[in-house]
């Protein structure tokens, strides 16, 4: 607990975790009384050039003075942060608010001097950066708009992080000091910047975690079972290319080895480093394991024990004291509750994990919370049958438990730049920060594909974030609006990742079909229907087609410029000429090889020996480094040949589908049968060959294709994603002083009609004015007010947007017809109290929709479109876009609803005005974006007629804006 310095209450809000440049996290937060001592201790860690540097003078020691000055803060005009790691500071900041003459002032004077010191130690790590980002932070709280800051032009280092960090700033260069003055105001440079160093902290972080020199499994048993003795055995098993030590407090004290490996009764023990500590000892005793590792400089954790959050409220706590305590020593944590992080890279060869056989290497990056679904996925992809055929290799795996520390947006940022992931699957059962995740999804998916099975669960247990108020469906909407491929099963998320690390992206959605299946290619056609493709008119080459039918048919197929991807269908055929399962995969290898680069699959039935032949066991690894003759180890930069590293498993070595040492992988089929010619066709495989995705089913196989097809469009639109336009005839600086005064009124209101037209025609939205008629005389005259026609409604919330209730009556001629619809009305609802008539004057008529906005607290701010009434209402058809929306944004947003021909000349009708709509939703979307205050927007209906539209109703909701995480400094999620 820290105490208050002088007039103002501790801003514990300021507290907060951060990774550093190189992975290490830190905490930072405000520097107190209590802190004299280790600001002092700290001090005289620091190296007298960098006392220089600070003060501009030899400056060996603190006064007392100096002491009280730099821990004595009111926390609005004087404030100091630290960075400390282990409890001590590593690095300090503070601002002192000054005015014009440079003399310390107050409010409401918007500038302030800025300092800081690093320990010699920790500098080149990013400290200076990071407390910059919060040093900002808290001075625009405070009222503070400008940083200024003097340093001596030798000061190369601190000058850096200045002019690094992005904002807007004048230098100029008096008295032999450089004096660096800057704007607060976060800039689309220091976002970029910010997020930059974000990904690069973050990546590393993970890096340690999966590529570490050396593991430590703590909690390993003296006899064989258990997990610590498992996962002992499963790193010796993988190869693991570093030093590995068995910890355990109850071993005998002359005791060396344990099955070959070192042994200790604790990590302080171990003489040599350790980058990453294996925790299998049970909840009770990891704080003291965690201690010793902090104490040790362990770089992080991967905690398997259970008995934390998914325990109930005690757990939750001690998930947060864990949490807390690893941080305090700049580590980080996969778990607890974890299965484990698996690296198959042969430089590293990482099984710390509960899988007792370590995957191929390949190009798949697999996250998973749970352990059962990890377990699911990594058999999945190992196994020949039962799930989609065929060997596919991974790159990393991590399952994850709890994710109390580390989450899939960590494990994302080391994907994206990770050249050995080439394709990236994750089963989330929840989203805790969909504003960041989709972030990092959109970049990640610019670069490689990124396949999403996506649960319905709440956050996990123990995370201090905000809830997203968004339907399930909504934040799916939004995922594929980022890039995502988002499906609905483990099955769909194998069938995607295999087709995108073996092929290549279609060009389009049109689909060639060939096979020995009439039958079976008709089916595949009408999936191909079904999912939206193109289908061309399937290829029958009869069952008695021989391997060089397939290899032609395939050949000019691909070669075709009307094909963008071909499906090719086989069935067991009957008959001497008749291929076998490894000639036909040779010969579709062959064709797809030398044909232009088109995504090739297979659909086959009771042909388990065939989708072996054409996985050809080299999965989707790289090209296998030739080995030494020596000792059969990997030369780095050396062609890859089918030969396997040291430890990884596969012909020739022991592993999943495998009977012992030096046999070949027999895994059953689809049927439970092992195809005898798996081995001799993986040992044909030609160098380089085209690894072809085979499915039990042609439903499967089109819907991954579908989905390679939606992806590609995708990639290909986020090359260009168009602009926010700018409209001239906007006011925005009207609109923000409205808002000023009605928000004064109060913290949330939703406007008045009147209120709301005036805000929305400040941004170019008209609404059609309507008149209250309490009784039919006041109708007669707002009638005679707008002009007839008019139109009669009932805005009792159980009528209002009701027509089908008969709550409206419409082109009313003449008063007569008005005081016959008003009685008609009040006879069948009530009086008018109750239905709160109005009217209306006429819009012409066309098709009604409904817009709508909305800022949510996790997701930030949303834009929905929908056609109103039942097809929003009853059916969810409503598609959504993350504000700011572009042009490009607008006019896909009208086409993604399933009803959108009714927009276009449905059946014969008279298509509406939809460039006059996409106006509509850019400029709603711009009000939004320009002022967070609006946090709900919804236009209904708005008819869209073949010429222009009519907005009739319309509700405008304001509030103080939530606070946006992706715009403050980079932290960890709170605890």
């Amino acid at each position: 607990m820290q105490s208050a310095s002088d007039r103002h209450e501790y801003p514990a809000h300021w507290e907060a975790d951060v990774v550093l440049r190189d992975g290490g996290t830190a905490r930072i937060r405000p520097i107190t009384v209590d802190d004299a001592e280790r600001l002092v201790s700290f001090y005289e860690q620091v190296s007298d050039e960098s006392k220089y540097y600070r003060f501009f003078a030899p400056y060996p020691r603190l006064s007392a003075k100096d002491v009280h000055r730099f821990t004595h803060h009111d926390f609005v005009d004087r404030v100091g942060l630290a960075a400390t790691v282990g409890g001590e500071f590593i690095a300090t900041v503070r601002y002192d608010r000054i005015g014009a003459d440079g003399m310390a002032a107050t409010a409401p004077a918007d500038e302030a001097e800025v300092a800081f010191l690093v320990q010699d130690a920790h500098q080149g790590r990013g400290v200076a950066s990071a407390l910059l980002e919060h040093i900002a932070a808290v001075a625009r709280e405070r009222g503070i708009r400008r940083f200024a800051a003097e340093v001596l032009p030798a000061n190369n280092k601190m000058i850096k992080v200045f002019t690094d960090a992005g904002y807007t700033q004048k230098r100029s260069f008096e008295d032999g000091v450089v004096r660096l003055e800057f704007d607060l105001e976060p800039t689309e440079r220091s976002l970029a910047v910010q997020r930059a160093r974000e990904q690069r902290a973050e990546a590393h972080s993970v890096r340690r975690l999966l590529v570490p020199g050396s593991v430590a499994v703590i909690g390993t048993g003296r006899t064989p079972g258990g997990v610590g003795r498992s996962v002992l055995g499963n790193l010796r098993e993988a190869g693991f290319t570093g030093a590995l030590y068995a910890v355990n407090k109850a071993f005998p004290e002359d005791l060396e080895e344990l099955d070959g490996v070192p042994a200790h009764r604790s990590v302080r023990d171990i003489d040599g480093h350790v980058d990453l500590a294996v925790v299998a000892v049970p909840a009770d005793h990891v704080p003291e394991v965690v201690t010793e590792c902090g104490e040790h400089g362990v770089q992080g954790l991967v905690v398997l024990a259970a008995g934390y959050a998914e325990s109930g409220p005690d757990g939750r706590e001690r998930q947060r004291e864990l949490v807390r305590h690893a941080r305090a020593y700049g580590m980080r944590i996969i778990g607890p509750n974890a299965f484990g992080v698996i690296n198959t890279s042969p430089r590293v060869r990482l099984n710390a994990s509960l899988a007792p056989q370590m995957p191929r290497p390949g190009r798949i990056g697999l996250f998973a919370q749970s352990g059962a679904i990890g377990v699911a996925l990594l058999s999945r992809l190992h196994r020949r049958g039962g799930g989609v055929t065929g060997v596919t290799g991974v790159s990393t795996f991590v399952s994850s438990g709890n994710r109390a520390d580390v989450s899939g947006n960590d494990v994302l940022q080391y994907w994206y730049d990770d050249p050995d992931t080439d394709v990236a699957l994750m089963y989330l059962e929840s989203i805790g920060n969909p504003r960041k995740f989709t972030r990092l999804a959109r970049r990640t998916a610019a670069a490689k594909p990124l396949v999403v099975v996506q649960g319905a669960g709440s956050a996990p247990q123990g995370h201090a974030v905000r809830a997203t108020r968004l339907p399930h469906a909504t934040v799916s909407a939004l995922l594929r609006q980022a890039g995502v491929i988002r499906v609905d099963t483990i099955t769909e998320l194998v069938d995607a990742g295999l087709l995108l690390a073996r092929q290549p992206l279609p060009r389009g959605p049109r689909v060639g079909i060939l096979g020995n299946s009439e039958s079976l290619g008709l089916l595949t056609y009408d999936a191909c229907l079904s999912e939206g493709l193109r289908p061309q008119p399937p290829l029958d080459l009869t069952t008695e087609a021989s391997a060089e039918d397939f290899h032609s048919a395939l050949a000019r197929a691909l070669a075709d410029e009307t094909c963008d991807a071909v499906v090719v269908t086989a069935i067991p055929a009957i008959g001497e000429a008749s291929p076998g399962d490894s000639e036909l995969a040779q010969a579709l290898r062959s064709a797809a090889a030398a044909g232009p680069a088109k995504p090739v699959l297979v659909v086959h039935v009771e042909l388990g020996g065939l989708a072996a032949a054409l996985s050809a066991a080299t999965s989707t690894a790289p090209r296998a480094r030739t080995a030494t003759p020596d000792t059969g180890a990997a030369e780095p930069g050396a062609p890859r040949t089918g030969t396997k590293a040291p430890g990884a498993t596969g012909p020739g070595t022991t592993g999943p589908g495998t009977t012992g040492p030096g046999t070949t992988p027999t895994a059953p089929t689809a049927t439970g049968t092992p195809p005898a010619p798996a081995a001799e066709a993986a040992a044909e495989a030609p160098e380089g060959a085209h690894l072809i995705p085979a499915y039990p089913a042609a439903e499967r196989a089109v819907r991954a294709l579908a989905e390679a097809v939606k992806y590609a469009q995708w990639r290909r639109e986020a090359a260009d994603p168009g602009k926010v336009p700018e409209h001239e005839d906007i006011d925005e600086k009207g609109a923000a002083a409205l808002i000023g005064r009605l928000l004064a009124r109060g913290q949330g209101l939703t406007l008045g009609p009147d209120e709301t037209c005036d805000l929305l025609g400040r941004y170019g939205i008209p609404v059609r004015r309507s008149i209250p008629a309490p009784t039919p005389d006041e109708a007669v005259q707002a009638a005679a007010a707008l002009g007839y026609p008019v139109a009669l409604k009932a805005t009792a919330p159980h009528l209002r947007h009701r027509a089908d209730l008969g709550g409206v009556r419409l082109d009313l001629a003449d008063e007569e017809q008005l005081r016959r619809a008003y009685t008609e009305l009040t006879e069948l609802f009530g009086a008018p109290h109750e239905l709160r008539p109005v009217v209306q004057v006429m819009a012409p008529r066309g098709v009604d929709t409904v817009v709508r906005a909305v800022i949510d607290p996790a997701a930030g701010a949303v834009l929905s479109f929908g056609l109103a009434g039942a097809a929003s209402q009853l059916l969810g058809d409503m598609a959504h876009r993350l504000i700011p929306v572009t042009d490009r944004d607008a006019t896909s947003l009208v086409r993604s609803i399933r009803t959108a021909p009714l927009l276009f000349g449905w059946r014969g009708s008279t298509p509406v005005d939809t460039p006059a709509l996409e106006e509509l939703l850019l400029r709603v979307s711009r009000l939004v974006d320009d002022h967070p205050e609006v946090v709900a927007v919804t236009l209904e209906p708005v008819v869209v007629a073949p010429h222009g539209l009519s907005v009739l109703g319309a509700s405008v909701r304001l509030a103080p804006p939530p606070a946006r995480d992706d715009l403050g400094p980079r932290t960890l999620p709170a605890y």
